[in-house]
């Protein structure tokens, strides 16, 4: 029997919250959380249901499924269950699952969930609880699940993941010893002279999460942003066409044809080749090349995202915010899970080998101590760049909060399109940031319309 599959596209243009005939196609990988009989019935009498992403580092999955969610389940006499997506697919169940107001009871997303705002828990008591016993939430992480219009919280968020320049320091010294990637003029000008000596930058100009981050910063760096602190849209700006010149010219000069079809592996697979020089990710990329090739990995370093005219600012990579359904029927009892989860947090941050920067600085005892003192790396400081990386950092609206228009924005990858067209010379920067202008500002207008912004 075929059935539709509902991207969440597709639920922003023709839903606004709770109202949606069309069904889910894709299974999710549901791995029990506490004990099971043989034929799949629970042997304790009330079940919590949690859909996330595949982490990036496997052995946080296996830690969450397999040891904390068990011992909690066990605790609360209830089986705990967590499914797990791929990143790219957790916004078309969740649609699915607010559509039918039915399924899981906690969506873990790795974005801003704004969109759904109308049918998630207000979980500001969640938060005073957890204020109350580890300090306040870092501003990023606050930006991403707070909506100072509505005066909600859409979302309690447990982590964060930084957005650094991965980048190969011995092939860069070859080139011109001494350089770095500090600055976007330093990226262009090494870059040229590495492409030229087979070690060509990688940033990608495609239509997945690393590029929409990475050229976010590139907008910031120069003064530009889709909106500004009111929520109007602002990126037809000489700002915007500046950076558009410049992705332009890293594109024309430092980089192979490939970037314009990257997906969220290609960063990765690109290092590990031998031959990339630099991208912009999560310091996943570099865990596995310690794994895969740690012969390669002393070479390869972290810095923070280049600075520009303007400033020096990123989006998070990743923002997980954990939202509960106004439909479930455990809303309490999810709320304990997650209070729990997060204010012990210090095993889940190291089975997340350092990935999960917590947003809650207080639930980890010891951070400064456990980034600049790692046991993998080489030198064993090399992740002491992240104890700063919230002086970098922003969120996917800077220089405002992140929105349900700029959560749309993202999921459109319209500023991915944007440069994309000029790199290849199809607009000039010009007609480039017109366009952007025509595709964001209905897309402002209808949230501004439903109240949310």
């Amino acid at each position: 029997m075929s059935r539709t599959v509902l991207t969440r596209r597709r639920f922003l243009k023709t839903v606004g919250f709770g109202v949606l005939a069309a069904g889910y196609g894709g299974a999710c990988t549901s791995q029990p959380a506490a004990t099971n009989t043989s034929s799949g019935a629970t042997t304790t009498a009330r079940g919590l249901k949690i859909l996330q992403q595949t982490h990036f580092v496997p052995a946080f999955d296996e830690w969450l499924d397999n040891e904390h969610a068990v011992a909690w389940g066990k605790d609360h006499n209830v089986t705990v269950t967590v499914d797990h997506l791929p990143l790219g697919e957790i916004y078309s169940k969740a649609a699915a699952e607010a559509a039918a107001r039915a399924g899981h009871d906690i969506v873990g997303f790795v974005a801003p969930p704004a969109v759904f705002e109308g049918e998630v828990v207000d979980v500001a008591d969640v938060v005073s609880a957890l204020e109350d016993r580890l300090g306040p939430m870092s501003p990023l992480a606050k930006s991403s699940c707070y909506n100072p219009k509505t005066q909600k919280w859409i979302g309690v968020p447990d982590f964060w993941t930084p957005c650094p320049t991965v980048w190969r320091q011995d092939l860069w010294n070859e080139v011109e010893p001494g350089a770095n990637p500090s600055t976007w003029d330093d990226v262009l000008r090494v870059g040229r002279k590495l492409k030229k000596a087979g070690h060509p930058l990688g940033i990608g100009l495609s239509a997945d999460l690393d590029s929409n981050c990475a050229l976010r910063g590139l907008l910031y760096a120069y003064g530009a942003s889709v909106q500004d602190e009111a929520n109007r849209v602002v990126i037809n700006s000489p700002q915007t066409i500046e950076a558009l010149k410049m992705a332009a010219a890293l594109f024309k000069e430092t980089m192979p044809p490939e970037v314009l079809a990257w997906s969220a592996s290609s960063n990765n697979n690109f290092l590990l080749s031998g031959s990339g020089s630099l991208v912009f990710n999560a310091i996943s990329v570099l865990r596995t090349i310690e794994k895969k090739k740690p012969d390669l990995a002393p070479n390869v370093m972290l810095a923070a995202f280049p600075s520009g005219p303007a400033q020096q600012l990123v989006p998070s990579n990743i923002t997980n915010v954990y939202a509960i359904w106004r439909f479930s029927p455990n809303i309490e009892l999810a709320k304990a899970f997650l209070i729990d989860l997060i204010v012990n947090y210090g095993s889940a941050f190291s089975r997340s080998e350092s990935y999960n920067l917590p947003a809650f600085p207080g639930s980890v005892k010891d951070l400064n101590a456990a980034l600049t003192q790692d046991s993998a790396a080489q030198p064993a400081d090399k992740y002491g760049l992240l104890v700063s990386a919230d002086q970098w950092s922003g969120n996917f609206g800077s220089p405002g909060t992140s929105n349900a228009a700029e959560m749309e924005v993202m999921d459109s990858f319209i500023i991915p399109k944007m440069f994309a067209l000029v790199a290849q010379d199809m607009l000039s920067a010009p007609d480039a940031a017109r366009w952007a202008e025509s595709a964001i500002t209905p897309i402002f207008e209808k949230w501004q319309g439903r109240g949310l912004i």
